[in-house]
């Protein structure tokens, strides 16, 4: 089994930074893409930000130029850094990550338990 450990989520106010980590435990072979989602009240889940085993990155266009995503590939972790947040960045984020327990199996995709973002104006 792999686990997935959301920190860093908390109160900020407009303009502020945050930082988010999520580091995966367990039955590990490789993590193919790591990845920030988040869902706001009433609305779906969405893609924030994405980074590949190579360090390819996918930006919503909403963070692009305010969130920056990067990971460590030797310790299975990864990071997004939000600054100048505004208030319709508020929401619970989850942290994902595409991973193959087996190098022998496909890759599947697994959730962090999410952490609360709230952004004052």
């Amino acid at each position: 089994q792999v686990q997935l450990v959301e920190s860093g989520g908390g109160l900020v106010q407009a303009g502020g930074s945050l930082r988010l980590s999520c580091a995966a435990s367990g039955t590990v072979f490789s993590i193919d893409t790591m990845g920030w989602y988040r869902q706001a009240p009433g609305k779906q889940r969405e893609l924030v930000a994405q980074i590949t085993s190579g360090g390819m990155t996918n930006y919503a266009d909403s963070v692009k130029g305010r969130f920056i995503i990067s990971r460590d590939n030797a310790k299975n972790t990864a990071s997004l850094q939000m600054d100048s947040l505004k208030p319709e960045d508020t929401a619970v984020y989850y942290c994902n990550a595409r991973v193959r327990i087996r190098s022998y199996q496909g890759p599947r995709d697994y959730w962090g338990q999410g952490t609360q973002v709230t952004v004052s104006s």
